[in-house]
């Protein structure tokens, strides 16, 4: 076989123990009667890295680390000395002071099957952060009250069924009505917000249990937002009156003046008395 020259910038051919890596993975693939093309194949390696290694273009190539890897995968593939070519490749990438955009020096070459790739990367580096930050949120949520914007979503997803107190109720209320101030009293731990219709805040935070709060006496049709009414006993003037719920469910908007519970406490038995009446609906019942 006639002899091969030795790379891209050499000017004679040598004897084959005195040739150098390219021009010995070239005779290699010829011999084997392989083309570019299939050795990329078995390879995994681009076809366009091959075509460096042969003519000896290291620049062309990403670095140290992949010119060795590249060339352990060509000799594994055309039957060459796997350690001899990486180490005569290293060699002779070293005399022409580095390749590619840095001198990365490495203990064993790697093979380019082992590296993933950086796609893959991204989209793992991506999926682990969604994971992350919803686990966060879900954690944050299990701690933290109700907002405006969920209840919202809560009452728009809520089928609620009106039922205005008839002039016959309220008459009966008003004669049944005890006076005195609105107490609520806790009977477990809970959060609520006593509020006006203009978002004055009358009160906002955490009853222990046993702990209340009195209404003012000089607030504006006052309402109600908690997660668990069924955990607040509601009383006027020392009289106890239904509780605002009887499940852990979400209310807001409901009017826990004194005259608003009244007309609440005057539905007839066999009615959902005790549910709070839907937001911006007026008195009536919510399941």
């Amino acid at each position: 076989m006639a002899k091969e020259p030795i790379a891209a910038d050499e000017n004679k051919a040598v004897a084959p123990d005195d040739m150098s890596a390219p021009a010995q993975m070239r005779r290699a693939r010829e011999a084997a009667g392989l083309t570019l093309e299939d050795l990329a194949g078995r390879t995994r390696v681009p076809m366009r890295h091959l075509a460096a290694l042969e003519t000896g273009d290291y620049g062309a190539l990403p670095g140290t680390t992949y010119c060795a890897g590249f060339s352990r995968a060509y000799a594994r593939a055309v039957g060459l000395d796997e350690k001899a070519l990486v180490a005569q490749v290293r060699e002779e990438i070293a005399e022409l002071g580095g390749v590619g955009h840095g001198h990365h020096e490495i203990d064993e070459p790697v093979d380019p099957s082992s590296v993933p790739p950086r796609m893959l990367a991204w989209v793992v580096a991506v999926l682990v952060l969604l994971i992350a930050g919803g686990y966060a949120i879900w954690r944050m949520q299990l701690n933290t009250p109700p907002t405006d914007e969920q209840l919202a979503a809560e009452q728009r997803t809520e089928t609620r069924i009106a039922d205005p107190a008839t002039p016959a109720r309220r008459a009966a209320a008003s004669a049944e009505a005890p006076a005195g101030p609105v107490v609520l009293t806790a009977v477990n731990e809970v959060w609520l917000r006593i509020y006006e219709p203009d978002g004055t805040r009358l009160f906002e935070g955490v009853l222990a249990k046993d702990q209340a709060f009195t209404v003012p006496a000089t607030a504006r049709n006052p309402m109600i937002l908690t997660g668990r009414p069924d955990a607040l006993a509601v009383t006027i003037g020392g009289q106890a009156i239904p509780p605002l719920g009887t499940a852990e469910r979400t209310i807001s908007d409901v009017p826990v003046s004194a005259a608003a519970l009244l007309a609440r406490k005057a539905v007839p038995p066999g009615s959902e008395d005790a549910s709070p009446p839907a937001a911006n609906t007026g008195n009536g019942a919510g399941t």
